[in-house]
Order: C-alpha cells, then sequence, then structure tokens
C-alpha cells in the first residue's frame, strides 16, 4: 500500500504544479493584454496628424536660354603638302606631330638634273643676249631687217622665262610649308620617287588655333524660335531685331570625358542650304585653342546661348509629376496651407530646373518634397525647400 501511496501523491503534485503554472501565465497575458490596450489608446489618429512637406516659391527672372547641340571640329585652315618637282626625296627635315611655321623647309629633293637645267638654260640666256645685242646694232645701221631683229629679241625673252622656270625648279626642290600649324605623320620616307602632281600628298598640316566646331541645329533653332513657345528670345531681350540670334552667339563646349573647355567661341558662319534628310542645318563656331586641347575630327557638346526670357518661372524637376497620359502637373499649396492639383505646361531644362510655359505665377508655393502626404483639398504645413542648389546646363 504504501508504494501506491507514494504514486498516487506524485501524480497530484504534478497535477499541482501544471494547475499553479497554468494561473500564472493566465494572469501575465491579462495584465500585458491591459498594457496593450493602454499603449493603443495612446496611438493619435492619423488623420488628425498634418504632415510637412517643402515647398519652394516661383520667383519670375531672367532666364539665359541655352541649347545643347552636337558637334565635330574641324581645322581652321588645312595645306597639303605635295611635290611640285619630280625626284628623289633625300631628307625629311621635321618631326612628325609638331608645329612648324609657314615657310620652313620640310623635305629635300635631289635636285642635280634641275641644277645642270639651270645652267645649260642660262648659259644659252647668255649666248642669246649677245646675239641680241649685235641684232640690234644692224638694225639701226638698217643692215637687219626689223623681222630678224624682233626674232633675235624674242628668242632672248624666251631664254629669260626658260631660266626662271629653271630657278623655279631648283626652289621646289626644297618643299616648304606652305602655312603655320601642326603637322600630321609623313606619307613617304627618304629614298622614296615623288612626281609633281602626284595624288598622295606627302604630309598634312591642320593649322588648329583657332578651331572651328560645327553645329547642326534644328530649323526652329535657326530661325530663333523657342519650339514650344513660339517666343523670339531675342527680341524679348530687347536686342536688335535686325540682327539674327546666332549670329556672334555665345558658345561653351563640353568634351567627350565630361570636362569643361576652358575657352568660350562664338558663331561666325551660317551654311547655305539645309539637310533634306535630317531638317538641319550647319552653323561653324570659332574657339581659341592655345594650348592645343582641341583636335580636328573630336566629338563636342555645345551649349549655345539663344537669347534671354526676362519673366522665365522656373521650378525644380523633382517637383513635376505625371499623369496615366504623361501630362505633366504640379502640386501648389494655396493660401490656406491646402494641396491644389495644377496642370502646366514645360518648354525645356535648363540644368536641374524646368522652364515653365503656363500653369504656374509669380509666388505660386510648389511642393517639392513629401509628395507621397499630400491628398488633394488636405492641410498641410509647407516648409522652405532645403537642399535646393541650381545646376546651369553648361554644367
Amino acid at each position: 500500500m504504501s508504494d501506491r501511496t507514494a504514486g498516487v501523491r506524485g501524480i497530484r503534485r504534478i497535477l499541482f504544479e501544471m494547475i499553479f503554472f497554468s494561473v500564472i501565465f493566465l494572469i501575465m497575458g491579462v495584465f500585458e493584454g491591459c498594457d496593450f490596450q493602454k499603449k493603443s489608446n495612446s496611438v493619435p489618429n492619423p488623420d488628425s496628424l498634418v504632415p510637412e512637406v517643402e515647398v519652394y516659391t516661383v520667383k519670375p527672372e531672367a532666364v539665359p536660354l541655352i541649347s545643347e547641340q552636337p558637334g565635330r571640329t574641324a581645322a581652321f585652315n588645312i595645306a597639303e603638302v605635295r611635290p611640285q618637282v619630280n625626284g628623289i626625296v633625300l631628307k625629311r627635315k621635321f618631326a612628325e606631330g609638331t608645329f612648324v611655321n609657314e615657310g620652313d623647309e620640310l623635305y629635300e629633293i635631289d635636285s642635280s638634273v634641275y641644277q645642270a637645267n639651270y645652267e645649260k638654260v642660262n648659259a644659252n640666256l647668255h649666248n642669246l643676249e649677245k646675239t641680241m645685242e649685235r641684232a640690234k646694232e644692224l638694225q639701226e645701221t638698217r643692215a637687219m631687217s626689223v623681222q630678224e631683229y624682233e626674232d633675235a629679241l624674242y628668242g632672248w625673252q624666251r631664254a629669260k622665262a626658260d631660266l626662271e622656270l629653271a630657278r623655279l625648279d631648283l626652289v621646289y626642290c626644297k618643299v616648304k610649308a606652305p602655312l603655320s600649324g601642326k603637322i600630321g605623320f609623313s606619307n613617304i620616307t627618304v629614298g622614296a620617287l615623288v612626281t609633281n602632281g602626284q595624288p598622295q600628298a606627302l604630309a598634312v598640316i591642320e593649322q588648329i588655333d583657332p578651331i572651328y566646331v560645327d553645329l547642326n541645329p534644328s530649323i526652329p533653332l535657326l530661325l530663333g524660335k523657342d519650339s514650344k513657345s513660339g517666343k523670339d528670345p531675342k527680341k524679348a531681350s530687347g536686342d536688335q531685331k535686325s540682327l539674327p540670334f546666332w549670329q556672334n552667339a555665345k558658345v561653351n563646349l563640353v568634351l567627350e570625358n565630361g570636362s569643361k573647355y576652358k575657352h568660350s567661341g562664338t558663331i561666325k558662319v551660317l551654311d547655305n542650304h539645309v539637310n533634306e534628310d535630317t531638317g538641319t542645318i550647319t552653323l561653324r563656331a570659332e574657339f581659341p585653342n592655345p594650348e592645343g586641347t582641341l583636335l580636328p575630327g573630336m566629338f563636342v557638346r555645345a551649349f549655345v546661348e539663344e537669347g534671354i526670357r526676362p519673366d522665365g518661372c522656373l521650378i525644380p524637376q523633382q517637383a513635376v509629376c505625371r499623369n496615366m497620359k504623361g501630362e505633366p502637373y504640379v502640386w501648389i499649396i494655396d493660401k490656406e496651407n491646402k494641396a491644389e492639383m495644377r496642370m502646366i505646361r514645360t518648354e525645356r531644362s535648363i540644368g536641374n530646373f524646368l522652364l515653365i510655359g503656363d500653369g504656374v505665377a509669380a509666388g505660386d508655393r510648389i511642393v517639392v518634397e513629401g509628395l507621397q502626404y499630400v491628398v488633394k483639398g488636405k492641410s498641410v504645413e509647407p516648409l522652405p525647400a532645403k537642399n535646393i542648389v541650381r545646376k546651369n546646363s553648361f554644367e
């Protein structure tokens, strides 16, 4: 009986412990539920909150209208060095890729044949000169006819011309630079035979200071009209109406590696026809290039100053939203600090801002941060926008 009694007592103790711990856990759950209820009651109603948004106040200002155009550099002057006599090249007297001055000797061609010809023609000239002098004396005494005298005179004059040609052949044996500039690779080597009129140039010299940049704007830009607003920027800024906007317009460049070219240029020449395939026309700008940074054939991005909009309205690009149709709109905060959606018309980007044609006016407060909290007709707390830094197109 003692063993059975001990077993019953053990079972009772286990049941008692289970009931005890169950009661403890139940009490803890009740307290935690009360605490959670208190915390839930302390959270405010989201509808009662007034969200904070950052706004940008529109201020009309004089806005430079700058268009970006692709361009290619071109040499200011190009000269192909060609031989004017036949012969073997004896010397090359320049270093490839260096700067040469006009008149510098570049090649020396074998002149032995031309020297011998010069001496022969010179001797013939002296002989004919003596003959002409004797004919003149005879003609004065009527011992020679006028025709014979004139034949002697013409023979002497032809000999003088032949001597000049022989002298020029000797001069052309020394091939000189026709202009100052940077010379490229030599297309022939010492010992090569060159001929007068050969199709291959001995070398090419390019003058690159100053240097040209050819641009290909569209026709609306050429006409001085903003393609969307139809406003003439030059007339708006009070410039002379008789001058086209592109004449002497300032141009800045950005190179292929993204760096800015340190010198500004001006547009000098307008081509006289339009490309029928692209609807563009070529404008040629001229740039100083004293450091030789620009080389012919380089691709660049050109920023052309078309004119000035005296009362332009700019807003940050981050403030513009678009609906399902792709139409742009902004959120404007009215005098009662309530949000209003307004459709706008954008004209062009000016750096990280947009030039607005219609839809905003001076003094409008545009939401730039906190757009996710804005609801039409709901109140917000507008704060001045932070970290809005204007960047120009040429940056």
